[in-house]
């Protein structure tokens, strides 16, 4: 297992070449590796929540596997990131569904598509999954069905078995407040399958994630599993700071409650002391998108006064970017006992900020210096091989450079 482990990092070096010397010097390991996480399984190679994306992300190096969760017509939860598969399968092709188009409100934002929640299981097994980036590869659009949440547990046992290794779920609620308005209620249903499969205990492998707080707050109540308090917000300002315009202002049931002091709140709530103590009474860590913990900020390289395609390849992205400091999120979060598990890591260069040179594993190297207990990734063989790197550097005994 050693030497497999390491064939990881000299493959890992061939991919993202050599590493500048500053993100080579890591600090000590943590007293646990960063769990990789796959997101949405190893979405950055094949159709997303499919079981072969999760298969493929297990073998890739990924500990946890990610399915999102949604409601059919009919009461069962499949894997899917919204309520709204037109993205996400070849729905729009089956013209027996054709009259199933309509518009839907999702978190107060009208969309047109077909939803989920329109659609028996037995419907839903007639579609096919597809690649959302088009950046990324076509040639398995069409290939892969719609997976149940039964069957991605199923497989993470398969794979425990096959790998020698714990593999475990961590599933996030979509849009509780929409499918409680729908009557259609994920949290009781997760957790029976969870009783169902025998993981519903603490030391199961599972972590039940959500943007909403109620949601949390009930499956606390639910369940025994370890439950995460994810942190998003609209964009990023060219100044590096955070935005928060509806419907990504604040968690969903805070808008719909009409407590003043909940509509007072946006997403940075969880961020402060005050959020992270009332986090800790029901949850067990936070999941942040990444700028909470290291922020970018518009470059203006050419000193013209103006910001937008700052290397010149013709497009305004992320690589136009640079980062700041990082905050003191982490070690506040840690000081209350709560984990840190940040999203969502990708390859591709546009998603880079230009401080990284290019390397994913750079941006990989800086968080898990930082102490994050885990990371969501599209690429998990990427981040398995930076974890290598990390524990190397820090002279982890486990790893035998013999």
């Amino acid at each position: 297992m050693r030497r497999r482990s390491l064939g990881w990092v000299a493959a890992a070096a061939a991919l993202v070449g050599a590493l500048p010397a500053s993100a080579a010097a890591a600090g000590p390991p943590p007293a646990e590796p960063p769990l990789v996480i796959g997101h949405r399984g190893a979405s950055g190679h094949l159709p997303e929540h499919t079981l072969a994306s999760y298969r493929l992300a297990i073998r890739l190096g990924a500990d946890y596997i990610e399915p999102d969760l949604v409601s059919t017509k009919d009461g069962h939860l499949i894997v899917r990131h919204e309520p709204n598969i037109t993205n996400t399968t070849d729905v729009a092709s089956h013209p027996e569904f054709a009259d199933r188009k309509r518009s839907g409100v999702v978190d107060g934002a009208t969309e047109t598509g077909w939803f989920a929640s329109d659609f028996t299981l037995a419907e839903i097994r007639t579609l096919r999954a597809v690649q959302t980036m088009p950046e990324r590869p076509q040639e398995f659009n069409g290939r892969y069905r719609i997976a149940t949440l039964d069957e991605v547990i199923a497989l993470a046992k398969r794979s425990t078995l096959r790998y020698h290794r714990q593999i475990g779920v961590i599933p996030e609620t979509k849009h509780p407040t929409y499918h409680q308005q729908l009557g259609l209620p994920l949290e009781r249903k997760l957790v029976a399958t969870l009783r169902r499969n025998h993981w519903n205990g603490r030391s199961a492998p599972v972590w039940i994630q959500s943007f909403e707080q109620s949601n949390l707050k009930l499956l606390n109540r639910l369940t025994n599993v370890h439950l995460v308090q994810l942190v998003d917000a609209n964009d990023l300002n060219p100044d590096g700071t955070l935005n928060y315009v509806a419907p990504l202002d604040r968690s969903y049931d805070w808008t719909v409650s009409g407590d003043p002091e909940l509509l007072a709140r946006t997403f940075a709530f969880y961020t402060t002391d005050e959020g992270l103590d009332e986090v800790r009474e029901y949850a067990d860590g936070i999941g942040p998108w990444k700028p909470y913990i290291v922020p970018t900020a518009a470059v203006d390289s050419n000193g013209d006064g103006v910001v937008g395609d700052e290397n010149g390849d013709g497009l305004t992205n992320d690589a136009d970017r640079k980062a700041l400091a990082p905050t003191d999120l982490v070690d506040r979060a840690h000081a209350r006992g709560l984990k840190v598990i940040p999203y969502t890591f990708r390859n591709e260069q546009k998603r880079l900020a230009a401080d990284y040179q290019g390397n994913p594993v750079n941006e990989y190297l800086q968080f898990y210096r930082l102490g994050v207990d885990g990371l969501f990734s599209d690429f998990p063989e990427t981040a398995f091989a930076a974890r290598e790197l990390f524990r190397l550097a820090g002279g982890d005994p486990e790893v035998d450079p013999g």
